[in-house]
């Protein structure tokens, strides 16, 4: 039975926690706030919970959603060759408003869609959003709407779009605070030799250069992509070998992300489907929540306007 649960109220907020903890243990989804818009969660190593996400969502598996975890420490878990750039990028940002693409480690029995070796990872700066997730471990998050829809900023809003396809609704206010416009995670692919951003998000390029200058921007590329062939014409516009700018304003969580998704956890999240257009190094975009507004975690980034968590 769907039961939404007040997290402004101490002994609901409590039992909504354990009421969703246990509704993710049986493979359900439930919905919670991230620090971006409202995500849609559930057991990220559980292949029919995941898939019970993307129906939930009305999205494929072309579309996975990011990943939201605890704590940093979490990423050489679920992560693998991650650079110091991009552990650097990690430190400064999370828990908030960051989404990184990462190899995923090949020994982790999930199945999240079509991310071609790659997962979505966000750590989301939300009270709620963390103790669910300290709860329940790294969840898949996508932001908590159906796809081509607004992204939800109330638990109640959300549940007007996924009604009882979710079991657990836990409602803790607007995310963004009421009145201020949601905004998708910035989503950062690091699966290449350089870190280069994918959807533009919460965090600024500035902001991301402060701590690795080095980092492309979206649609950025390096020198030695932008000199022409000696053959070319001056004007030639570079086709292969151009970055992936194609990124949809994202959609959160979440995650994400995905988002996509962070823009839940977060994943995720401008406006529209955290689906990120494939970097050229190959990894896909992501959801990110951390939720869909576009905002979340992995082959994210579908024109959704979602935004991950």
């Amino acid at each position: 039975m769907t039961t939404t649960y007040d997290c402004t109220v101490d002994d609901q907020r409590a039992q909504g926690l354990e009421h969703a903890q246990r509704a993710i243990s049986e493979k359900r989804c439930v919905v919670f706030p991230t620090d971006t818009v409202y995500g849609i969660a559930a057991d990220a190593f559980s292949p029919q919970a995941v898939t019970m996400l993307l129906v939930s969502k009305g999205r494929s598996r072309t579309m996975p959603p990011p990943v939201l975890i605890p704590r940093i420490n979490a990423l050489d878990g679920l992560a693998t060759d991650v650079s110091a750039d991009a552990r650097k990028l990690a430190e400064a940002f999370w828990p908030g408003g960051l989404t990184l693409i990462l190899h995923a480690q090949p020994s982790l029995d999930w199945d999240l869609g079509e991310t071609k070796g790659t997962v979505a990872l966000r750590m989301p700066a939300d009270d709620i959003a963390q103790e669910l997730l300290t709860l329940t471990g790294p969840l898949a998050v996508s932001s908590a709407n159906r796809t081509g829809h607004a992204p939800a900023q109330t638990a109640a809003a959300a549940r007007e779009q996924l009604a009882d396809s979710v079991e657990v609704y836990l409602e803790g206010g607007f995310r963004p605070a009421e009145g201020e416009a949601a905004v998708a995670s910035t989503i950062v692919d690091a699966t290449g030799p350089r870190l280069r951003v994918v959807r533009n998000g919460a965090i600024s390029l500035d902001q991301l250069r402060e701590h690795v200058p080095g980092v492309l921007g979206l649609g950025e590329i390096p020198m030695a992509e932008e000199e022409p062939a000696a053959d070319a014409p001056a004007d030639a516009v570079p086709a292969a070998g151009a970055p992936a700018d194609a990124v949809p304003a994202a959609e959160e969580p979440a995650g994400a992300v995905p988002v996509a998704e962070e823009r839940v956890g977060d994943v995720s999240a401008a406006a529209g489907s955290s689906a990120v257009a494939p970097a050229p190094g190959g990894s896909p975009a992501r959801d990110e929540a951390a939720p869909d507004q576009g905002q979340a975690a992995q082959g994210q980034a579908a024109p959704d306007q979602g935004q991950r968590p």
